[in-house]
């Protein structure tokens, strides 16, 4: 069964403390942070004493999301809160095999992220080492944003892939998930479903948590 991620994005960042306690309760499975710093995508979110805030309070496991220039400059600050996914985009640095394996040295699970517009092929060279690949189905930069279908196309492709070489890498997918587009990504060879608004919204989250993941 795929798992599903909740976003921090989109949380009340008031009420923050209360709607992880929320989410965990509802079962879900591990938590999704995406740090933006205003430069690779047009907007900033939370820094680092938040993301320790997050991490000390956390009963499940941390998938952090780099949307940033110059992704090695955080690593070891994310090993060191116990960070258990980090992900960076292949268009942030020039030396992803490089970064893939110094993510892997720290400890965590090591993801690089695929935007709308890229293609697999970007990203062939290193998916025989890399744990996870997180699928982009929204531009990245802002939460709200509307499912983009050929996303799914990617998923699949990613999953043959997989199939073919006999890779174990898992696929996230990110952006506009609820669950009609989940069902499509769950079919189509998804392993992690991150939904953001969809989910903080819901008056029953474990209901839809668990819609997401079986509907």
């Amino acid at each position: 069964m795929v798992k599903v991620l909740p976003s921090l994005l989109a949380s009340d960042f008031l009420k923050l403390g209360s709607d992880m306690k929320r989410m965990e309760e509802a079962g879900a499975d591990i938590f999704h942070l995406d740090i933006m710093d205003g430069q690779f995508v047009p907007n900033i979110s939370y820094g680092i004493p938040v993301c320790e805030a997050i991490a000390k309070k956390s009963n499940i496991p941390l998938d952090v999301h780099l949307m940033t220039e110059d992704p090695e400059q955080f690593v070891e600050e994310f090993a060191a809160m116990g960070v258990e996914y980090l992900s960076f985009h292949i268009e942030a640095t020039s030396h992803a095999h490089r970064l893939i394996t110094h993510i892997q040295s720290q400890g965590m699970k090591a993801g690089i992220v695929l935007n709308p517009s890229t293609p697999v092929e970007a990203i062939n060279y290193v998916l025989d080492i890399v744990d996870f690949v997180l699928v982009m189905t929204v531009n990245p930069g802002f939460g709200g944003q509307s499912f983009i279908m050929s996303g799914v196309d990617k998923i699949n492709e990613l999953d043959e892939l997989r199939r073919s070489k006999n890779l174990d890498f898992l696929i996230e997918v990110d952006g506009g998930v609820n669950e009609e587009t989940g069902k499509l990504c769950r079919e189509a060879g998804a392993d992690l479903l991150v939904s953001g608004s969809f989910l903080f919204k819901s008056e029953d989250p474990k209901q839809t948590i668990m819609d997401i993941k079986e509907k």
